[in-house]
């Protein structure tokens, strides 16, 4: 597991370019079988990719301007940038790459491909909503002057003196598609399947409300009445207020559940399999009033959970489904999982008992075994927190269950993929050993730092890949059986 963005890259994010073909020949020698990823939407609020600006289209932070220069739409090769930076700078990386990409959108000339690409129902509102958010300075839809914020259902404002603006915005989607596809074919080529993730909720700046308000409880100002979250949790004791708006679920229904379909068919383009975050929400949500200011006060909220599953799964009959089922559950989100023989997560430090002995196998095969996720410490981080008797307990219980070599972190990685879950994912911090500098995101918490680790080159993810095929190899796993 290893967010596209933290990749090394000579731009200061990473991208498509030669470090993530470069990484998934790397994962293929080490005998892995998938690559997780983040959500790879353009993000939000926060720089978070749980809010994007939409469900559909990718952000071009993550296009590679090595890969545009060497099909000739830039003349000279991109200048480094940042390129031994270990956070993402996005403001100052996106201001870099804007003049670049607008370089080559003036010599690009559409082809089949692109008017195929183009004649997608999303392609051209999204060009118009990007268009016009960047003519109001960014701010929300729902702030924009009538004509504009009226034109996803009105279609009567005269957008000609933003046509340039809207062609930008869809060819730069149409660079992110070729460049992921050809990622993801070369990934497929080497064995490696491809592991999206897409958030359950949209941001409320997003194309996906914008065109489709109906589809949210908003009040006539086009705000949310209500906002999504959980309640407090191991994670927060005031809950997580995520502020995304909720699902007019009878809307949906009404319709056949065309929003999801949709979504979730894209998704299966883009990707082998699809996390879907949060599925608790499926049962039952969370629902916060948007005045309260924290997610102690909502109420919980039924979904029609199967008659969803069931349109969806009868609409898209091969999609591959993760769900992230963690955290304060009823039976009947189980009950939901396993009726459609969904793929559930477990997590190594949740399950880490100290004070209990330590199996080295537990657990259902029909889910898929984490050391962490990018919500979580690292390894290293989880275990320099435990207090000292903690620690030794844990050093003997792995000693107890045949752990013996390696440190703690590293034995944990091999206790996770000796688990019966027919999938292991390990992110890759934990492969390397790092500590909490390399923590992805602290749930509750927003801005700086989240989301902004990098790596500054692949010289030790390379190596500690090589320990870890080691470590693959004496768990039994092989390729072609997780």
């Amino acid at each position: 597991m290893l967010p596209l963005a933290s990749l090394p890259s000579p731009h200061g994010v990473g991208d498509m370019g030669e470090a993530a073909h470069r990484f998934v020949e790397l994962l293929a020698a080490a005998g892995a079988s998938y690559w997780q990823i983040l959500p790879l939407n353009p993000v939000g609020y926060g720089n978070s990719p749980y809010q994007p600006y939409s469900s559909y289209a990718g952000d071009p932070i993550y296009i590679s301007l090595d890969a545009l220069h060497a099909m000739g739409l830039l003349a000279d090769p991109p200048p480094p940038f940042l390129p031994e930076a270990e956070s993402i700078a996005y403001r100052d990386v996106r201001a870099y790459k804007e003049h670049r990409l607008r370089e080559a959108f003036r010599v690009f000339t559409p082809g089949a491909e692109y008017e195929t690409f183009a004649a997608q129902p999303w392609v051209f509102p999204y060009g118009v909503f990007m268009a016009l958010k960047k003519a109001n300075g960014g701010i929300c839809w729902n702030a924009w002057p009538d004509a504009q914020r009226n034109w996803a259902e009105d279609r009567a404002l005269d957008l000609a003196c933003h046509d340039e603006d809207i062609r930008f915005e869809m060819f730069l989607q149409y660079l992110f598609y070729t460049q992921w596809m050809a990622l993801k074919a070369r990934a497929n080529s080497l064995g490696i399947q491809m592991i999206g993730d897409i958030p359950i909720y949209v941001g409320i700046d997003s194309l996906d409300v914008w065109a489709g308000q109906e589809n949210f409880l908003l009040d006539e100002k086009g705000e949310p009445l209500f906002v999504a979250g959980v309640p407090p949790d191991y994670f927060s004791a005031t809950g997580q207020r995520w502020g995304n708006p909720i699902y007019n679920w009878a809307r949906l229904e009404a319709d056949g559940f065309r929003f999801w379909v949709e979504r979730l068919r894209y998704a299966s383009r883009l990707f082998d399999i699809v996390r879907i975050d949060h599925f608790r929400g499926f049962d039952t949500y969370w629902k916060i009033p948007a005045a309260c200011p924290t997610a102690e006060e909502g109420e919980w909220v039924e979904a029609p959970s199967y008659a969803l599953f069931d349109t969806v799964l009868e609409a898209v009959p091969d999609l591959a489904i993760i769900v992230e089922d963690l955290g304060m559950l009823r039976d009947e989100v189980y009950a939901l999982r396993d009726h459609y023989g969904l793929r559930g997560m477990s997590i190594l430090q949740f399950t880490v008992d100290p004070k209990k002995p330590l199996a080295p196998r537990h657990g259902s095969s029909r889910m898929v075994i984490y050391t962490g996720t990018h919500d979580n410490q690292t390894n290293q981080g989880w275990f320099a927190a435990q207090p000292f008797l903690t620690k030794l307990r844990l050093r003997w219980r792995l000693f107890q269950a045949g752990y013996r070599s390696g440190t703690v972190p590293e034995r944990l990685v091999c206790l996770a993929l000796d688990n019966p879950a027919d999938m292991a994912i390990i992110p890759a911090q934990d492969i390397m050993g790092l500590d909490d500098s390399a923590r992805i995101n602290t749930p509750g918490t927003v801005g700086s730092p989240n989301w902004e680790w990098k790596l500054r080159d692949l010289t030790k993810l390379a190596e500690a890949l090589e320990r870890f095929g080691r470590q693959i190899g004496e768990s039994g796993r092989v390729r072609g059986q997780d």
